[in-house]
């Protein structure tokens, strides 16, 4: 099976940095502008099996990105990491660990259209809820 991350054409992506083990580059499709992604050069799915190198750089390469969108973009960044098996992998879902990095504002238009309904869906917790949760992952 290929994998778009594994097999990163240079002339089709825009590639920002690639580093020893991490590559970053620009979203396409972008959830917002400025949308970058940090992939890690061997495919794994999800960053437990990344080895301590890997994963140092690949959170560190995270980080030192997230500072950029600060300091030159955004007044804040969403760092997002997602492990959904039971989705068919897509244009928008690839099956090899990765950060996206989203450059966030107040009010900004990921906010508008869809996070803004995060209100509904929080809830506060049960204490039967705190107490199965705290036993299970002891």
């Amino acid at each position: 099976m290929s994998c778009v991350f594994c097999e990163i054409n240079p002339n089709v992506t825009n590639i920002i940095q690639e580093k020893q083990l991490v590559i970053v580059a620009m979203s396409n499709p972008r959830l917002v502008k400025g949308h970058l992604l940090v992939i890690p050069k061997r495919h794994v799915e999800r960053p437990s099996e990344l080895n301590d190198e890997e994963r140092k750089e690949f959170f560190d390469t995270a980080i030192e990105f997230q500072e950029k969108i600060i300091s030159k973009l955004s007044t804040g960044c969403d760092i997002r990491q997602h492990f959904r098996p039971f989705l068919p992998e897509s244009r928008i879902k690839v099956d090899h660990v990765h950060f996206h990095l989203l450059p966030r504002d107040f009010a900004d238009e990921l906010f508008k259209k869809c996070l803004v309904f995060e209100k509904e869906i929080f809830q506060d917790l049960t204490e039967e809820e705190v107490r199965e949760y705290i036993q299970l992952f002891r």
